[in-house]
Order: C-alpha cells, then structure tokens, then sequence
C-alpha cells in the first residue's frame, strides 16, 4: 500500500465503526489518527452530551469544524469524524482536502452495535426509540454523505478489518 496522498476521512452515521475502522487503519498505515468526538471532549474537558446540555448543538459543531481544522492542520492522515460533521457547510468544504470515505451502516445495525450503554453518552438518540431516531438521522443527512463522500463502504455485517480493506480499496481507487 502506497502512503496516502491525502488524509483520510471516515463519515457517516453513529455506530457506522468510523472509530474502530480509523483506529484499524492508522495502525496498518502506521500513521497518525484522530477520533473528531474524542478531540472535542478533550479541548473542552467535557462529555459531547455536556456540550450540548451546556452550550447547545451549534456551539458543538463549532468546535467540530475547529477540531476538523486543527487535525488537518496538524498533519493527521486519518480522521474518525463525528456523525454531524457533514452538517456544517465549511466542514464540508474541508473535508474535499480529504479522502473521504462514508462508512455506511443501517439503522438497525447501527442501533445494534450501540447497544443501549452508549446510547446513553449520545444527545441526539436520548429521550427516543434509537433505531427510530438513527432512521431519521439517516434521512436527514444521507444526501449530505453521498455528496460529500468521494467513495462509500457499507459496514452492516463487515467486522473492522473487512471494512478498514474496502476503504483501502475505496482511495485506491480515487488516488492521482
């Protein structure tokens, strides 16, 4: 496998594997990964439920897009980006630097691998039927994936080294 020419970006929707399958493939590329989730939190010294609780959705993407920015700036070549990135039309715009691949899960999958533990750290599934909700979510933001991915990787009975070989096989084939 040639390096990448270009960092890497994993969307889609919650329980897609964007974490898992980004982590698979820095190790393999042996390069340096960011989970977009996990950098916020760190930067804010709170939970994303937190965030949202205390300043509101768009407070959170704000510092997504920034996290997105400053991974980018900082020479990170594989990026696990949280589901909602796609939301945020300057995100967007900086996620073309990237190779972007959207890790696309089913609702039912997605709310299977989430399991009811890890519903409970996610604003947007609190209060509602998970399944449900992420169906929605889907809905909404489907196009914005599509329109947003240079390739798309369908996770729903792949485990992580599976998905991490078709998003390898995904750039390959967009390379220069």
């Amino acid at each position: 496998m040639r390096p990448l020419d270009r960092p890497l970006a994993l969307i889609g929707l919650m329980g897609a594997g964007k974490t898992s399958v980004a982590q698979c493939l820095g190790e393999r590329l042996a390069v340096p990964v960011a989970d977009l989730d996990a950098w916020v939190e760190a930067e804010a010294g709170l939970s994303i439920a937190e965030l949202f609780d205390a300043e509101g959705e768009p407070s959170f993407r704000r510092r997504e897009r920034r996290a997105l920015e400053q991974a980018l700036a900082g020479g990170v070549r594989v990026l696990a980006c949280g589901g909602g990135v796609v939301l945020d039309p300057i995100a967007r715009e900086r996620l073309r630097e990237c190779h972007t691949v959207w890790l696309e899960v089913s609702a039912a999958e997605a709310a299977r691998r989430l399991g009811a533990t890890d519903v409970a750290r996610r604003p947007m599934l609190q209060g509602r039927d998970t399944q449900n909700r992420l169906s929605e979510l889907l809905t909404q933001r489907g196009e914005l994936y599509r329109d947003s991915a240079d390739a798309r990787v369908v996770t729903d009975g792949a485990s992580v080294e599976q998905v991490a070989d078709r998003v390898l096989e995904a750039i390959e084939g967009h390379a220069p």
